[in-house]
């Protein structure tokens, strides 16, 4: 069905405004004013997404983002109110008027427009997917399969909390390394562009011949001066077919494939996406979401198209009559010491708390790599840059050696 983007006035007198998915602009009016808003203005929209709808022109670009302390506080909130009672409409009410981000209470609105027309809360959530990840809709699924969305709620903030900590540290950790690299960069611009052609011409005033290695810094300083537009275009081109590549299936496989398996911060992707599925697996079976079923749902709150398959292979083997554990070796992706755990679990009937303890362990030890990446990225980037200027060196002054030790003869 098309969807239509409103606006109009709520019962209180506020703006609304929303996108509805409807057969006709007669029908989507109905349905505003069975859900309580007087529409002003329905036009046919392009998109579902109602991020945007309301705005035109230059507004959304200058309209302040959703950040992540946004959707911490979001989420603790609704745990608090949940947890006291507070039904879920008359809670979102209270938290639109008392946030402080005039992007987030836009879409606060737009969702509690969505719940008055009967959708569910993940459902109405879903509508702003850039916003809400998919793994934090995944886990809204979880809360309302099972009636348990304050503990969700305080799962996801424990969650998020974990997450923007641990971008923060890594963000910390990569400071030096980043400038390093970027420092490594403009000299070699600097270099090829203008150092290395005024040595050229001295070199071609000397009629000598001069060393291979010199040859190749001073052809490829030409190449570079004369083709950079070509090189940047080129550099461009490979990043965005990347893009496209990841964008499909099988790239996806194969990229998330790839980052398990990087020097450095391959550990981290691996123990912080098992981290997700431990989390989410121990709060499915926690809240009594027979195992099959939950493995399915846990599958897509992973976000790792590679450990995403091994997870579905799992629930295949156990609905073909496998044990957890058996399941668990067939799919590759934990380490023995999480095995044994396992076992233990399902022997004692104890899963969901050791899953739980699981989540806890690789949390800790992503947290401990993440706080020793810089010091295993530094030798790396000493190194690099100790070959780079062995290399700048010997190409640029290996000519004026020779030069000298042919005078001396002479």
């Amino acid at each position: 069905m098309p969807y239509f983007a409103y606006t109009g006035r709520n019962n209180r007198g506020e703006p609304a405004n929303g996108v509805l998915e409807s057969t006709d602009q007669d029908t989507c009016a109905q349905q505003l004013l069975s859900s309580g808003i007087t529409p002003i203005n329905i036009r046919p929209s392009a998109t579902g997404d109602t991020a945007t709808a309301g705005e035109w022109g230059w507004q959304r670009f200058f309209r302040p983002q959703v950040t992540d302390m946004d959707l911490m506080l979001f989420s603790r909130q609704m745990n608090t109110l949940l947890k006291a009672g507070v039904p879920i409409l008359r809670g979102l009410s209270g938290l639109k008027e008392a946030t402080q981000n005039p992007t987030f209470a836009s879409m606060l609105g737009e969702i509690l427009s969505d719940l008055d027309s009967g959708r569910e809360l993940s459902v109405a959530m879903h509508r702003h997917s850039g916003v809400f990840s998919a793994f934090y809709l995944s886990m809204l699924r979880v809360g309302e399969m099972t009636g348990g969305l304050d503990t969700v709620f305080l799962s996801l903030f424990y969650h998020l909390e974990f997450e923007k900590r641990t971008r923060d540290q890594i963000k910390s950790a990569l400071r030096y390394p980043t400038f390093v690299v970027i420092a490594m960069t403009a000299a070699l611009i600097v270099i090829n562009i203008f150092v290395i052609p005024t040595f050229a011409q001295v070199y071609a005033s000397m009629h000598t011949e001069l060393p291979p290695l010199t040859r190749f810094l001073i052809n490829f300083s030409a190449f570079t001066v004369q083709f950079w537009p070509l090189m940047l275009a080129s550099a461009g081109a490979l990043f965005f077919s990347f893009r496209l590549y990841v964008n499909t299936s099988t790239g996806r496989l194969r990229w998330d494939t790839m980052k398990l398996h990087m020097p450095i911060a391959g550990s981290i992707v691996e123990k912080a996406t098992l981290a997700r599925f431990a989390r989410s697996f121990a709060l499915t079976a926690k809240s009594g979401v027979p195992i099959i079923q939950a493995l399915g749902v846990v599958a897509t709150t992973v976000d790792n198209a590679f450990v995403h398959q091994r997870v579905e292979q799992m629930r295949d083997g156990i609905g073909r009559g496998e044990s957890i554990l058996r399941a668990a070796v067939a799919s590759g992706i934990f380490t023995p010491v999480v095995l044994q755990i396992i076992a233990v679990g399902e022997e004692t009937g104890e899963l969901d708390d050791l899953m739980q303890e699981i989540a806890e362990m690789y949390d800790r030890e992503v947290e401990y790599e993440v706080k020793h990446l810089s010091d295993r990225i530094e030798p790396i980037l000493i190194v690099g840059l100790g070959i780079m200027v062995l290399i700048l060196a010997l190409g640029v002054f290996m000519p004026l050696w020779n030069l000298g030790q042919t005078m001396m003869h002479h």
